[in-house]
């Protein structure tokens, strides 16, 4: 009976040190961050991909009636 109780403590034991672990937590933070930074990035890409066709439009235009 000793040796049963002693087998299921050392299991609770690893169970209850798994979830106290910090590794997969720290992952998740960094996943996270990471995600959030290529959020940050699209947006600015777009935001900044759009002005900028605008602005070559705006400069096309008044290429165009230079010559005219």
């Amino acid at each position: 009976m000793t040796g049963l109780m002693v087998s299921m403590l050392s299991f609770i034991a690893g169970v209850k040190n798994k979830l106290e672990s910090e590794k997969g937590a720290t992952a998740t933070e960094y996943s996270l961050l990471v995600a959030f930074i290529a959020f940050a990035v699209i947006g600015g890409a777009t935001i900044f991909g759009n002005q900028l066709s605008a602005w070559f439009e705006e400069l096309g235009n008044n290429v165009r009636a230079w010559r005219n």
